[in-house]
């Protein structure tokens, strides 16, 4: 017999649930250090007859790591559902306007620009670690702005893509000229941050990143029914009292807001917010943007954990950047998605 929507979506929801719980814990099991699972729940209840050493390790390592991956996954996942929606592109993520790039050439100027004038940082660790975050956030507000005055000017959103994507291949051009006049160990910094980097994140990062990211979510749901209106064309979106240009301002704006944090905050992750929104889709069988939130900030979550799992290499001391992960799971699946896309497109 099979399941109907209303009794799936519920369901799907349990597991997912479960599943990010299950995931978590193995988050914070595994990993280089051998921890019983009895003593990581004692130190997250608070208790002090635990190994000093492992204290550090869950609080202050393992635990904000944990919380990062479920503030990227579900912010990347939520921001790329909201891109292919705005352009109905289904390779469509968050990074498509340059928002990434953006913040890619704020870090450039701060790690490598700094070094070419001979401003060093190496001995001011906090000013380091969170001027890199500051000038992420100034690179994507400023590309940010340059596209909600074109969007105020422009009606036909496809333009405002390929604005975008030209913004994006601007800048990857003014990092290249960076980095030809950076030392090798600026660029090795640059070329680390840009491999994504979930332990980067502190307990005091991750109650900035997690305000931040809840307000965009809580934005990004309550437009949810404009969304469904847009879905069906901009016309029929306009007949239902929809104000287009409003709409596009509100889904840029919290794309840049998610997609924009969590670049600041943990470096650029790759194909979270292209391959979720996808499998949203498949899993709810339902093209309702309030549904599909639900399901993407869920399923999103799950993959990043599992992509932490992955790159920590547990038994190891050796730890695989977070992008690398995230690009074997996702490559497979949107070429699986391009090849459907053409079946179907030569079918019809």
């Amino acid at each position: 017999m099979k399941i109907n929507l209303i009794n799936k979506i519920p369901l799907l929801v349990t597991i997912l649930i479960v599943l990010l719980f299950v995931f978590f814990g193995l988050d914070l099991f595994l990993g280089s250090v051998n921890i019983p699972f009895k003593s990581i729940v004692s130190i997250l209840l608070g208790e002090t007859d635990v190994k000093q050493s492992w204290s550090v390790i869950v609080l202050e390592s393992r635990l904000p790591k944990a919380i990062a991956a479920v503030l990227a996954g579900s912010a990347l996942s939520v921001s790329g559902l909201q891109m292919q929606t705005l352009f109905r592109n289904p390779l469509a993520g968050p990074y498509i306007l340059g928002i990434s790039s953006g913040a890619g050439l704020g870090v450039a100027l701060f790690i490598m620009g700094l070094s070419i004038l001979g401003i060093s940082l190496s001995d001011w660790e906090v000013l380091t670690s969170y001027g890199i975050i500051i000038f992420s956030v100034l690179g994507s507000v400023s590309v940010l702005l340059i596209l909600l005055a074109i969007i105020n000017r422009l009606k036909d959103v496809m333009t405002v893509l390929i604005v975008g994507i030209m913004i994006g291949s601007v800048i990857t051009a003014l990092i290249g000229i960076i980095q030809a006049f950076s030392y090798d160990a600026q660029l090795k910094s640059f070329i680390m941050w840009t491999m994504g980097d979930l332990s980067a994140v502190t307990i005091s990062k991750a109650k900035i990143l997690a305000v931040v990211v809840v307000i965009g979510l809580i934005v990004s749901f309550a437009i949810s029914k404009k969304l469904n209106a847009y879905l069906l064309g901009e016309n029929y979106a306009k007949s239902l009292g929809v104000n287009i240009k409003s709409t596009r301002f509100m889904i840029v704006l919290t794309t840049a807001l998610l997609a924009g944090s969590v670049t600041a905050f943990c470096g650029p992750i790759g194909f979270v917010g292209i391959i979720i929104p996808h499998l949203a889709r498949m899993l709810s069988k339902s093209a309702d943007h309030r549904i599909l939130t639900v399901l993407s900030i869920l399923l999103g979550i799950n993959v990043m954990l599992i992509a932490d799992v992955i790159a920590q290499m547990p038994g190891s001391e050796i730890s695989l950047p977070i992008n690398s992960i995230t690009s074997i799971i996702g490559i497979p699946f949107i070429i699986w998605i391009i090849i459907k896309n053409k079946s179907i497109k030569s079918s019809s």
